[in-house]
């Protein structure tokens, strides 16, 4: 049946193309151009097979130039298809080369991913780190803005990448006007809030970081331990800031001073921490009455080492006084080196030398510490015993030594 159809096909094409020629042969028509000095004419016949044939070729040639812009690497290496596998290979191997530091490579690979993706942020921002751990700083800038431009809705990530990349450079300032930036327009942001406060700490801007506080607490960016331990810092900052004398007259210093103080809650102003803070900031400013004074009431509610030590390097107008209330604490206390050397402080401050020697040694027998050797020291010297003044001040300089092991040394330092 099939044989049958074809060959009534083939009969069809061959009446069709005898017809076609007889009409050729009969009308053979004529068609004729001229326009200014040319001119072209022939058959009608001839001018049709013309037309075809360039129709033909037309066709060809757009069929050819498909075949090189669109198909696959086996004609065209550089064609779309292979371009977008070559951005997939980009792709993956611009995070493994980011991961492991190869930061030329993750460079060039992230870079060229994130130009031919239609969300490139991610791209970009890996491109802008391996430019910044390669110190090509301009170009990760560039990278990061290209990220937002691409990108506007991704911001406040592409700000946050940039304020950490900032803070690495030791650009503190930039990064913290960049925070800023975004906590004005992201103000519940934990991740901005947290960067906030860390710089708030590292630039010692007290005073900042206490008005941040409330929002820390209410957006739980912290815990409650972090926040205690960040509050109490903050405040003790503020404290020692408010007593410097370097822009203000000591008057001025010691109204600062009292006004941070009365800022603390009651709570606040029982914390050692905060406590030996204010009293060592009054002790400075020459108002060692008022110390002393605070440093005693507060050790009669709560005996603290910290704050015994300090009460003996006050020199109030009631020295006598002050003696008594140490040796008050003496009885519960006879095992505290510290307080052995405020005693045997608050003695040479009374001129008891003998009294002072015992109070040093019983406070050297307890801890071998380069403060008391030294004092026991000076004291020797006085009292015309210079040998052994001598051995105590170069144990105290090997005490001394001791805690200073961990920096550099001297000759390290001129290399």
């Amino acid at each position: 049946m099939k044989r049958f159809y074809l060959l009534v096909l083939l009969m069809l094409v061959a009446g069709g193309l005898a017809l076609l020629g007889l009409a050729i042969a009969e009308h053979k028509g004529y068609v004729l151009f001229a326009y200014q000095g040319f001119r072209y004419e022939s058959s009608l016949w001839v001018f049709l097979a013309l037309m075809v044939a360039i129709l033909l070729v037309v066709y060809l040639v757009r069929q050819v130039l498909r075949l090189v812009f669109v198909s696959g690497e086996w004609v065209n290496p550089w064609s779309r298809r292979h371009r977008s596998r070559r951005v997939k290979l980009a792709t993956e191997q611009g995070f493994v080369d980011l991961v492991e530091g190869r930061w030329e490579h993750a460079l060039r690979h992230l870079r060229r991913a994130g130009d031919h993706s239609p969300l490139p942020l991610m791209y970009y921002l890996g491109a802008a780190r391996a430019a910044h751990q390669l110190e090509k700083y301009s170009e990760s800038e560039a990278l990061l803005e290209k990220a937002v431009q691409r990108q506007p809705q991704a911001e406040l990530a592409v700000a946050l990448t940039d304020a950490e990349f900032q803070i690495e450079r030791g650009e503190t300032q930039a990064a913290l006007e960049t925070l800023q930036v975004m906590h004005e327009r992201y103000p519940d942001n934990q991740q901005v809030l947290f960067k906030l406060q860390e710089i708030y700490v590292e630039r010692k801007e007290w005073s900042a970081l206490l008005g941040l506080l409330p929002k820390l607490r209410k957006d739980k960016v912290l815990t409650d331990a972090q926040l205690e331990v960040i509050e109490a810092q903050a405040w003790a900052g503020r404290l020692a800031d408010a007593g410097h004398t370097d822009e203000q007259s000591a008057d001025s210093a010691n109204s600062t001073l009292t006004n941070a103080w009365q800022q603390l809650s009651a709570n606040q102003r029982q914390e050692p921490q905060l406590l030996a803070v204010y009293a060592d900031q009054l002790r400075a400013l020459g108002n060692d009455d008022g110390a002393e004074e605070l440093l005693r009431s507060a050790l009669q509610r709560k005996y603290d080492s910290r704050l015994v030590r300090l009460y003996g390097l006050l020199r109030s107008s009631n020295p006598t006084r002050q003696l008594q209330a140490a040796e008050g604490w003496l009885k519960a206390h006879s095992d505290d080196a510290g307080l052995l050397l405020t005693l045997g402080r608050l003695c040479l401050h009374n001129k008891l030398w003998g009294k002072a020697r015992d109070y040093l040694e019983s406070s050297m027998r307890l801890q071998r510490h380069p403060e008391t050797c030294a004092e026991l020291a000076r004291l020797l010297a006085q009292l015309g015993e210079v040998e052994r003044s001598n051995q105590l001040f170069q144990e105290g300089l090997g005490l001394l030594d001791q805690r200073l092991i961990g920096l550099p040394r001297a000759a390290s330092l001129s290399r």
